[in-house]
């Protein structure tokens, strides 16, 4: 079984848990609120969620863009969208939609006024490339944002990068060490860096917080107007 099916087929079954673990976790709510709030939305604006899981990003993205916006989110893991798509049929909005696709390649098209990506990059094969593609689909002072979690270089949270190391050996599918041959929470720092230095190469006006005691990141930026 190919890398990528393993995945597809690990979060599939347990889309149901990682969403009540994406959603009620304490502190979560005001992280995606945090992230979404940087994005900056006004109503009727589109926003694409790139690797939107179950769609915990969707409450505050449609709150924020109203019935007259467009909201898409690109998950390639068929169990995921399952759930995204039950969220959106009992909240009745109908300008909420999601598609199955690969977020590396998205299935979609710009301009969109916004990207929002949360907890996704860990997880691309490239993700200078991805992230550099994702700012490409954004209009002209569109923005972006990365929400991640990485281990902490923060003094109060150093201690902790423990219990954060077995968080990720326990989330990631089977064979993931014996892929990458080194150890899971290192590929994973080395990835959310890279989507951060394509962030910081593609936009202006960025800006970043550590949450968290520093284990998650809020990196988000703008689309050069072509004045800029």
């Amino acid at each position: 079984m190919s890398g990528t099916a393993a995945a597809q087929k690990f979060y599939g079954r347990w889309a149901r848990l990682y969403d009540v673990i994406a959603t009620s976790t304490p502190g979560v709510g005001s992280v995606r609120d945090a992230a979404v709030s940087t994005l900056a939305l006004e109503p009727g604006d589109t926003v694409l969620d790139m690797g939107c899981g179950t769609g915990a990003n969707f409450p505050f993205i449609r709150e924020r863009i109203g019935s007259d916006g467009t909201l898409v989110g690109v998950d390639y893991t068929a169990g995921m969208l399952d759930q995204a798509h039950a969220r959106v049929e009992r909240e009745g909005w109908e300008n909420v939609h999601v598609v199955r696709g690969d977020a590396s390649r998205p299935p979609v098209c710009g301009p969109v006024d916004a990207v929002i990506s949360s907890f996704v990059v860990g997880m691309l094969g490239d993700p200078e490339r991805t992230v550099g593609d994702w700012i490409s689909l954004l209009r002209p002072g569109g923005r972006i944002v990365l929400l991640d979690a990485a281990q902490s270089s923060r003094l109060v949270g150093e201690p902790l990068n423990a219990l954060f190391q077995a968080f990720v050996l326990a989330s990631s599918p089977p064979g993931t060490r014996s892929r990458h041959r080194e150890e899971p929470w290192n590929v994973l720092d080395s990835r959310v860096a890279a989507a951060r230095r394509a962030l910081e190469h593609g936009t202006v006006a960025r800006t970043h917080e550590d949450r968290a005691l520093g284990f998650v990141q809020v990196t988000g930026g703008r689309r050069p107007e072509s004045n800029e």
